[in-house]
């Protein structure tokens, strides 16, 4: 994950880095251009979750996210003031941004479920 840096809104919370969709571009190639242009690195999208919709005072957005590894180079904060890896202990002590969260709780109920 990463924590967003003071020249975001919401900064010092923590997000799963992604962005805007282009127009006439795939949701998985998406998220690839995405990941390579704020982390630096390629990865390999692997399985999506479920769509996350949330209502912010001033936007509504829809969260598409996706399982990926790592697929070349290693990730390093190009937008964020900071990465980081971290256990479901670690993950569920952050402070997230509120369209994250049921990210989160989505990914770590299909991961306990059915495992990594």
């Amino acid at each position: 994950m990463a924590r967003r840096s003071q020249r975001m809104s919401m900064a010092g919370r923590w997000e799963f880095p992604g962005g805007k969709v282009h127009l006439n571009e795939d949701l998985r190639s998406a998220i690839v251009r995405e990941i390579a242009e704020e982390l630096g690195c390629t990865i390999r999208v692997k399985r999506g979750l479920i769509t996350v919709h949330h209502e912010y005072p001033d936007l509504t957005l829809s969260l598409v996210p996706f399982v990926c590894e790592l697929a070349d180079g290693e990730p390093v904060p190009l937008e964020h003031d900071e990465l980081r890896w971290a256990t479901e202990a670690e993950l569920l002590a952050l402070d997230w941004t509120a369209a994250d969260v049921p990210v989160l709780r989505n990914y770590l109920a299909e991961r306990n479920a059915s495992g990594p």
